[in-house]
């Protein structure tokens, strides 16, 4: 018995919190004197029950996408701001614009909104001065800026055009081999969220990027999806696909159908790169990014000069990141989207799992907190800075619910890997329980890998293979 002893005490101690009401009702650690391999058995037993709930909503922001090139917020809004600065010709008052929004206000005491709801001003104040059934003939700026209609709207198309660029992500890593052995972390997220029980409802996947590497990966894992368009060639928003399902035929002899295993729902809050507004319908349509691959790596001269030479290439992006838009939030798609994400979050029996939302956006930070009201509701946020503000928002949650979670690291585990533990790539790679068809897909690639290198080596020759 002392010899366990000595055993236990030379475990490490745990690496992760999990902040949430205990059997008392108090906010505690639920990990805390817990041993390392103990505590991760803990936290993977209880997100494999809530993984089992009825309906499964999972919400993700810009952090899903940072080891894969993306950008928070506020860094896309200062390479965006800058690489449209940088565009030859800019008119006066647009430059203007941009520098009242990227230069600091001193003595006012006003907080700076944020980029999506300075954009929507921009947006709005555009729609009301150029739409011919407006009132009104343009707004009033405030300081000297007087832009033009014209320069408003050339304003907001560029802004787009650099957005697009910036979110312009591929997937990386879709070939792991010995030398990259670790899975993309959307690949392994993905498969572990759709293997679930076939009797329990549909996984419900919202995000709020951008880009499309849920698509990407996706359509790499072979996974059905509806994302709320109809169509291929010309697909056409249409939200009643999201009361659609999948199944597998029926047998003749037996006529009994079954669910096809591998499928979720993807809805985009925000929209998507891949949207284009066309004759007044709502298209997408998937671009070639190949075109981008470097982009990010450019300087704000470099990206405009690529920019400036790429426009006429690049889709129409109808939707940018804007909150309140009088053409079009009150219209299809995003009163749409918004409100299956309300009606989502208040069936019963259900798991609320968000990565990588700083619950920056107020909008859709509401319709979390009016669904903690909903009684047999779990949410577990993955926070992994263990000094963020959103852990003391959960904290407060107490008071509408006694079901909000949150996973953080430990400040000594964060402090010796910044940024590495409870991020996405952990959660989705260490945290969430393993299935076994993804281990068969990785060896299938692999093998692939090996044929298709095998064949190239035959083609060339014994000539042509350097020793």
């Amino acid at each position: 018995m002392a010899d366990e002893s000595a055993e236990e005490s030379k475990e490490s101690p745990s690496e992760y919190r999990l902040i949430g009401p205990s059997d008392d009702g108090k906010i505690s650690d639920l990990l805390t004197t817990m041993s390392s391999k103990d505590a991760r058995q803990r936290l993977q037993a209880l997100i494999a029950e809530w993984l089992r709930m009825e309906n499964l909503v999972v919400l993700t922001g810009a952090g899903t996408t940072v080891s894969s090139g993306g950008k928070t917020m506020v860094n896309l809004e200062n390479d965006v701001l800058a690489t449209v600065k940088a565009l030859p010709d800019l008119p006066e008052n647009v430059g203007a614009i941009i520098d009242a929004r990227t230069t600091p206000s001193v003595g006012d005491g006003a907080k700076k909104i944020g980029f999506e709801d300075w954009l929507s001003y921009l947006v709005n104040a555009n729609f009301i001065g150029s739409i011919p059934s407006s009132p009104f003939s343009g707004v009033r700026w405030r300081g000297p800026v007087n832009p033009t209609a014209e320069e408003l709207s050339s304003l907001i198309a560029n802004i787009g055009k650099a957005i697009f660029a910036e979110c312009a992500l591929t997937l990386p890593g879709t070939e792991p081999s010995a030398d990259t052995p670790d899975i993309p972390p959307h690949l392994a997220f993905l498969a572990k969220l759709v293997a679930r029980d076939s009797n329990l409802g549909r996984a419900h996947l919202f995000t709020l990027n951008y880009d499309t590497l849920f698509e990407q990966a996706l359509e790499l894992l072979g996974i059905q999806y509806f994302d709320g368009f109809t169509g291929r060639a010309e697909a056409r928003f249409d939200p009643s696909v999201y009361g659609l399902d999948i199944y597998y035929p029926g047998e003749i002899a037996e006529g009994r159908v079954r669910r096809f295993d591998k499928f979720l729902h993807l809805y985009k809050l925000h929209g998507s790169i891949h949207w284009q507004v066309r004759n007044d319908e709502l298209r997408a349509r998937h671009p070639d990014l190949r075109d981008f691959t470097t982009y990010r790596q450019l300087g704000a001269a470099e990206k405009a000069t690529k920019l400036r030479d790429l426009t006429d290439d690049l889709p129409a992006v109808g939707i940018l990141p804007t909150a309140n838009k009088f053409a079009q939030t009150l219209t299809m798609p995003f009163a749409h989207l918004f409100r299956l994400f309300q009606i989502r979050l208040s069936a019963p029996q259900t798991f609320l799992l968000v990565l990588g939302y700083g619950f920056g956006d107020d909008h859709v930070s509401r319709i979390i907190e009016t669904a903690l009201m909903n009684p047999s509701l779990v949410m577990l946020v993955v926070e992994p800075n263990p000094k963020s503000s959103t852990i003391d928002r959960v904290r407060r949650y107490k008071d509408l619910g006694k079901r909000a979670f949150v996973l953080t690291p430990t400040e000594a585990a964060f402090n010796s890997r910044v940024f590495t533990l409870a991020t996405f790539d952990d959660f989705a790679r260490s945290i969430m329980p393993d299935v076994q068809w993804l281990d068969d897909f990785l060896r299938l690639r692999r093998f692939e890998k090996q044929i298709k290198a095998s064949n190239d080596n035959a083609e060339r020759g014994p000539e042509d293979i350097a020793i």
